[in-house]
């Protein structure tokens, strides 16, 4: 599995943010995209996720075209997770409701059964221990890996983050980088 992006183009307004973006990522890689304010690290990123309508080029994940995951929206859901900058989390769910809210209402799974791999990954983010826990009773860093363990609870083949330390201490920057390291090792 890997993401192959040829020729990306997508404009806002008349203003060109990316303008024929290509690279392959194989499976397991970790690719960082870096480039000033502005340069459309995130609207990359959100056009990969399927969150935003690029203008033109190809994105594939897999052997599955973009325009194919379309026609497929439950399976295009499971192909590609995203991890926002602002962590996303809904602040009137626990850690654990936050986990399991997707894969019930989108994917159909059982609430006992996204329980149960939700406090898997929260073990591997090291957080079981804050399932109950609301957002805002949360650190950066522990915001961070709540939403980490929310994208992979969807089980997406590649995993699209937004600038996953910049809010954060350089304690919990090295966390949250070993965990991406740890989660790429097992083909995450």
């Amino acid at each position: 599995m890997g993401i192959s992006v040829i020729n990306l183009k997508k404009s806002f307004k008349k203003e060109r943010i990316l303008k024929g973006i290509s690279f392959d990522v194989n499976g397991g890689e970790i690719l960082a995209i870096i480039g000033q304010s502005g340069a459309g690290k995130t609207t990359l990123l959100r056009c990969i996720a399927g969150l935003e309508v690029y203008d033109s080029g190809s994105i594939r994940i897999g052997d599955t075209s973009k325009s194919e995951m379309q026609k497929n929206k439950k399976s295009s859901k499971r192909k590609v997770g995203m991890v926002f900058q602002s962590y996303h989390l809904f602040p009137h769910m626990n850690v654990l409701e936050n986990i399991i809210e997707a894969p019930i209402s989108v994917l159909g799974i059982s609430r006992k059964e996204a329980e149960h791999k939700a406090m898997e990954l929260l073990e591997i983010v090291e957080l079981s221990e804050k399932r109950s826990a609301y957002p805002f009773e949360l650190s950066g860093g522990q915001k961070q890996r709540v939403a980490i363990a929310r994208a992979c609870a969807m089980e997406p083949e590649v995993i699209c983050f937004d600038e996953p330390t910049s809010a954060l201490d350089s304690q919990s920057s090295e966390g949250v980088a070993v965990l991406m390291e740890d989660l790429a090792k097992r083909n995450m």
